[in-house]
C-alpha cells in the first residue's frame, strides 16, 4: 500500500513538471499557434488512444463517453484554443498563475449550478485568487500581455466548466474526452493555419510536445487513483510556480511586477485552501482532461 503510495507521488511529481513546459514549447518555436495545437494534437491523441488500447478500455473511454464526455471535448477545445495563443501573447507567468484560479472558479460555479456549499476555506481562497488575478490582469493594461491575459482568463473559466461537469457526472471517461478535443482542433487548425508547411525541425519538437502533453495526461490520472485528494491537489500546485522558473531559466523571460505581487497573492490563496482531506474544490482539481 505505502509503495502504491510513493509510486503516486512520483507520478504527480512527474505530472506537474511535465505540464509546466507548456509554455517552454509553445514560445520555443516560431510556428503560429495554430501549427502548435495542430502538431501537439495529432500526437497527444496518437500516444493517448495508444495507452487507452493497451489498457484494453477503448469502449468505456470513447464509445461510452456520453453527453457529458462530449460536452467536455467541445468545451476543452475551446480551452486549447485559447491556452496556445495565450501563451504566444502573454507571459509564461500570468498564464500560470491565472490559471491556478480555476479550482476556486469551479467551486463557485459549482455553488451556482450544482447548490454545493461552499466553505469559508475556500470563500477566503476565491477571494484571494480572485484579487491575485487582478492585479496580473491590471499589470497588463495598455499591453499586448491584455490579449493573452484575456485569453488565459477564458482558458481557466473552461476549464472550471469542465471541473464542474466531472463533480456533475463523475463517471465521465477522461482520457476518451481528451482525444476529442484535439480531432475537433485538427481540422480548424489545417483551415486557419498552416501546420504542414513549418520547419521539419520544429515538426520534431512539436511532437515531443504532443507526447510530453499525453505523459503528463496520464501521470496524472494514475498518481490521482494512489494518492489522497488534498495531497494531490498540492502537488499538483508544483506546477504554477515551476512554469515561471522554467520560463526565466531557458527563455530568459522576467515576469513583470504586478505579476510577481498577484502571482504571490494566487500562491498563497491555493496553498492555504487545500486540506489534508479532500473537499469539493479540491477534488474537482484533481479529475478531468487538461486543455
Amino acid at each position: 500500500m505505502r509503495s502504491g503510495y510513493a509510486v503516486g507521488v512520483t507520478l504527480l511529481i512527474v505530472s506537474a513538471i511535465t505540464f509546466s513546459t507548456t509554455g517552454i514549447f509553445t514560445k520555443g518555436v516560431e510556428a503560429a499557434a495554430w501549427a502548435v495545437i495542430f502538431w501537439r494534437g495529432v500526437f497527444a491523441a496518437t500516444v493517448t488512444t495508444a495507452w487507452v488500447a493497451r489498457r484494453g478500455t477503448l469502449r468505456q473511454e470513447f464509445l461510452a463517453m456520453g453527453r457529458a464526455g462530449f460536452a467536455v471535448g467541445v468545451i476543452g477545445a475551446v480551452g486549447t484554443a485559447a491556452l496556445i495563443p495565450a501563451f504566444k501573447l502573454t507571459t509564461v507567468a500570468n498564464v500560470a498563475l491565472i490559471y491556478a484560479s480555476a479550482p476556486f472558479i469551479a467551486a463557485l460555479m459549482a455553488w451556482v449550478i450544482l447548490k454545493e456549499r461552499v466553505s469559508r476555506r475556500t470563500a477566503l481562497g476565491a477571494a484571494g485568487s480572485l484579487a491575485g488575478v487582478v492585479i496580473i490582469v491590471a499589470g497588463s493594461l495598455g499591453d499586448v500581455n491584455l490579449t493573452g491575459d484575456g485569453l488565459a482568463l477564458l482558458m481557466t473559466v473552461v476549464m472550471a466548466t469542465i471541473m464542474v461537469i466531472y463533480r456533475a457526472r463523475p463517471d465521465t471517461p477522461s482520457a476518451g474526452p481528451s482525444v476529442l478535443q484535439s480531432l475537433f482542433l485538427v481540422p480548424l487548425a489545417l483551415i486557419f493555419g498552416s501546420p504542414l508547411q513549418i520547419d521539419p525541425v520544429e515538426i520534431a519538437i512539436l511532437a515531443v510536445f504532443g507526447v510530453m502533453h499525453a505523459i503528463a495526461s496520464v501521470t496524472l490520472a494514475e498518481g490521482a487513483k494512489r494518492v489522497p485528494s488534498g495531497q494531490t491537489a498540492l502537488l499538483g500546485a508544483l506546477e504554477t510556480p515551476l512554469a515561471p522558473i522554467l520560463a526565466f531559466l531557458m527563455l530568459s523571460e522576467i515576469p513583470p511586477t504586478a505579476t510577481l505581487i498577484g502571482g504571490a497573492i494566487v500562491l498563497v490563496a491555493v496553498l492555504l485552501s487545500i486540506k489534508s482531506k479532500a473537499t469539493p474544490v479540491v477534488e474537482l482539481s484533481d479529475q478531468g482532461t487538461r486543455p
